[in-house]
């Protein structure tokens, strides 16, 4: 299909934001190019090829899967439109996952979000530089003409890029850079956060950018790095940030969401690792007019023989940007240990073993004015509190993570 189509393709990955800034990417282009991206998460061996063939995951269904398989034969065979942009999302879980997609796509331009320190799924590589090394696999695939654009302010992409031939195009926060976000601010209605606020500057030139039902610095990297792509394919930087400006965050990442008793829910909920956390935790922190700001946070899955130390450090910093403190799970008890430790109250803190019943307990806490941050790695299924204590319940199936049938047959 791709030898025959030679679509632009354009992959993204990292340890944390790939989802959210491929959502930004596609919005940022689709009003000028034909374009497919991965739909919800799908970064794998077989997530992949799914997006390239335009068909939908069979999860535990036989039938649908030889759907699939005949369909993609035809697609493959027969089909005549096809997207010009092909926006493709890449994870690894273990050793050889990369190089196994890189066996057959060769990308045209490579997004790298964020390499982290401890990154999530770790616990399968022998130390957090594997992973690393297993990532750059994707950078090291790119066509003699491609283009790497690449987090500014991440030091270990820093330290690879010395490795990378290809013409390189940074994006920052902090440093910088071709494309530059900053003068961030949360913007309020009544008090109430109803999302984010920068402006991004590239070619000498600022651009405002309004990203409503979100907030967290994390989106400025998104944003920056979709305006970035869009550029680099062609699109004028004006029509670019129009896109971005209809831009709605993916569910479960940062997304503000109404709760009981005139709560406001940040839903963070779709997964975690450290970094991803303590992005998290700072949001909130940074939040005004709030009665009391209480976070849920569950275990970080994958973490190996970092976790003990990694949940302790998140709880750390859980007690500098929280009144209270709920734990979800076995190894977020450090996450407690870690605020407890750092000052917090014990009187604030409150530990679970399970998501249904931390949400229960949280509809009794629950004051107005509190604004809640929820998040965990998707094991957890903190998505379930949310579920306990939004305002509209009836809206899960269209706010939430992992609402599909299979999932919520899940116990």
């Amino acid at each position: 299909m791709l030898r025959r189509k030679k679509p632009i393709i354009v992959a993204l990955t990292g340890s944390v934001g790939k989802t959210s800034t491929k959502d930004a990417v596609y919005s940022a282009v689709k009003g000028s190019l034909q374009a497919r991206k991965s739909e919800k998460s799908f970064n794998s061996e077989i997530g992949v090829p799914l997006t390239v063939l335009g068909l939908p995951n069979g999860w535990s269904n036989p039938f649908l899967w030889i759907k699939n398989i005949i369909d993609g034969f035809l697609t493959a065979l027969l089909s005549k439109e096809y997207p010009k942009i092909l926006i493709l999302e890449t994870g690894v879980d273990t050793p050889g996952d990369m190089e196994k997609l890189t066996s057959w796509m060769q990308p045209d331009i490579v997004v790298l979000t964020r390499l982290p320190d401890v990154p999530v799924h770790v616990e399968y590589f022998s130390s957090p530089d594997a992973v690393v090394v297993e990532k750059m696999k994707l950078v090291l695939a790119l066509k003699p003409s491609g283009k790497l654009i690449y987090n500014n302010d991440d030091t270990i992409i820093q330290s690879k890029l010395s490795e990378v031939r290809q013409e390189c195009i940074g994006f920052s926060r902090y440093l910088e850079t071709d494309f530059t976000a900053g003068k961030d601010k949360i913007v309020y209605q009544d008090d109430v956060p109803i999302g984010i606020e920068f402006v991004i500057t590239t070619q000498g030139k600022s651009h405002k950018v309004l990203l409503k039902n979100t907030i967290g610095t994390q989106h400025l990297y998104s944003a920056c790095a979709a305006l970035a792509v869009a550029v680099e394919l062609g699109v004028a930087v004006e029509v670019a940030v129009e896109g971005l400006q209809k831009h709605e965050p993916p569910a479960g990442r940062m997304r503000l969401i109404s709760g009981i008793k005139s709560s406001i829910l940040i839903d963070d909920t779709y997964n975690s690792s450290p970094t991803a956390a303590e992005s998290a935790l700072q949001a909130l922190a940074e939040v005004k007019y709030a009665t009391r700001k209480i976070a849920i946070l569950g275990d970080m899955l994958e973490l190996g023989k970092y976790s003990s130390k990694e949940h302790e450090k998140v709880g750390k910093q859980a007690a500098q940007s929280a009144d209270i403190l709920f734990t979800v799970g076995i190894r977020a008890h450090q996450i407690a240990e870690g605020a407890l430790a750092a000052g917090m109250s014990e009187k604030n803190i409150f530990q679970y073993d399970d998501a249904l019943r931390a949400g229960r307990e949280l509809q009794a806490l629950l004051q107005s004015g509190d604004v809640v941050l929820i998040k965990a790695s998707q094991g957890i299924r903190a998505e379930r509190i949310i579920e306990e204590v939004m305002e509209h319940p009836e809206q899960a199936a269209q706010l939430l993570v992992r609402q599909d049938r299979t999932w919520r047959s899940i116990v």
